[in-house]
């Protein structure tokens, strides 16, 4: 956890998402970790979450950096995020 100079707090985090989707007739396993930032009393409250847990994340992609140059780079801005229940 850390403090934006406003005095926000704001987790930054890696997420992990696998599956397996199909691709014009083909199984085709997807694999990828995204960088992602949480702002204010969700950063209180996802900080606080088992590390390698499952959950669902909303939120949006935007540019790691705006300023001064625009980033290449992407990063997810978590607006919310729910526990996964895992299918029996």
């Amino acid at each position: 956890m850390r403090y934006t100079p406003a005095g926000m707090p704001a987790l930054d985090i890696e997420l992990a998402h696998e599956s397996e989707v199909l691709e014009a007739g083909q199984s085709r396993q997807i694999n990828v970790v995204v960088k992602a930032i949480a702002l204010g009393s969700l950063a209180e409250r996802l900080v606080k979450q088992t590390v390698g847990s499952t959950w669902r994340f909303t939120g949006f992609m935007a540019a790691f950096r705006s300023k001064p140059q625009p980033s290449k780079q992407l990063v997810f801005h978590i607006q919310a995020f729910q526990e996964e229940v895992p299918l029996q």
